[in-house]
């Protein structure tokens, strides 16, 4: 790749040599799949990082909430959020589960909990939020409006690693909560994923499901699938683990740097830290009024595209807006008048633990230079 690129993010690498050790550790194993020893210790090492009483390691981050779903047997319809990335809603089409998009809170991107009760129907099994550039939902209001009408919550929690409120883990919110530890995350096991649940009984149906159903050498006890993470990525997850907090802590370095440099800017507009939140800062969203700004969002991220600097128009364009579901009621833009606005306006620039100051600086030029 051309050095002069800046990327919208950077991967998460852990130190070569001491991976090399691990690799020669299972390769001296031979046990390189299957629940081995690494796939024990980082189940152990991310409920105690993250605060939660049980994990089960994936294969990626779609796969968890493909079976999330089978597990709480959750059919019908479910109310979820057409600002995400579109693996959110894969996993209820793959499940034959119809999704009913609701519109956002323009102040977190997440799904306005006020515009819920109302898209309710008798076939309504689940509601599907999702923590947006890992901005805590309002879990307290959907949580409420489930257990009024009896529903399930599952979080899509993929860009969520980490973040706390008021010192509690968010991913603990909801019946069960998915995590992506793809190789963009803040914490990358290159590919890979994780499920949250509360209760051993779960987490033992869980790792059923996700090995084929097996629950012993010769007993089958459901339809599974086969979505273990493997030893390899298991190691590398590990290592990982001991830096990312050095990783989050650069990119609260960048976050405030790009703030300072941008809060002057007019018609460009940006999202403080919440208080009482523990961010992540998995990404830098902005958001352009082309009036104020004098260039429209696409017009400034192909300036941005044409001098090297990799922005993402992220989440561009909705998923309600693609053809598997703009048939749907609920895809109408005038249903959806914030996301559509949100999704016509974002800009993510460039966000990850190793930009250097030249490329910071580069990145503000380039927005700011009109």
């Amino acid at each position: 790749m051309n050095q002069d690129i800046i990327t919208v993010t950077s991967p998460l690498l852990p130190n070569l040599d001491e991976f090399q050790k691990l690799l020669e550790q299972i390769w001296e194993s031979k046990w390189i799949t299957n629940n081995g020893s690494f796939h024990q210790q980082l189940e152990e090492a991310l409920c105690k990082y993250l605060g939660v009483p049980y994990i089960s390691l994936f294969t990626n981050g779609t796969l968890p909430l493909i079976t999330a779903l089978q597990a709480l047997h959750i059919t019908g319809e479910v109310i979820t959020t057409p600002y995400s990335f579109v693996a959110t809603t894969h996993a209820l089409w793959w499940n034959g589960i119809k999704p009913v998009f609701v519109d956002i809170d323009p102040k977190t991107g997440n799904i306005d909990p006020n515009k819920i009760e109302a898209a309710i129907t008798p076939r309504t099994t689940a509601i599907m939020p999702v923590h947006v550039y890992g901005k805590p939902c309002a879990t307290d209001s959907i949580q409420e409006i489930a257990d009024k009408y009896g529903l399930k919550v599952i979080y899509d929690a993929a860009h969520a690693f980490g973040v706390k409120v008021n010192d509690q883990s968010i991913i603990n919110a909801g019946d069960m909560a998915t995590l992506s530890f793809h190789a963009t995350k803040v914490f990358n096991t290159v590919e890979g994923g994780a499920l949250v649940m509360h209760d051993e009984k779960t987490k033992k149906r869980i790792d059923y499901l996700k090995n084929f159903g097996f629950a012993g050498e010769t007993e089958v006890v459901a339809p599974g699938i086969n979505s273990k993470m493997d030893e390899i990525r298991s190691a590398y997850g590990l290592l990982n683990l001991r830096q990312v907090d050095a990783a989050i802590a650069a990119r609260r370095q960048v976050a405030q740097t790009y703030r300072t440099a941008l809060q002057h800017v007019e018609g460009i507009s940006f999202w403080n830290d919440m208080p009482g939140v523990r961010h992540n800062y998995s990404y830098f969203p902005i958001f352009v009024n082309s009036e104020k700004y004098g260039l429209t969002r696409d017009e400034l991220y192909f300036k941005m595209k044409s001098q090297g600097i990799w922005g993402r128009r992220y989440f561009y364009p909705l998923i309600s807006e693609f053809s598997t579901y703009r048939g749907l009621p609920s895809s109408t833009s005038s249903n959806l008048p914030e996301a559509t606005r949100m999704a016509s306006s974002v800009i993510c620039l460039p966000m990850h633990h190793n930009l250097s100051e030249e490329d910071i600086q580069r990145t503000i030029d380039c927005v700011t230079n009109i």
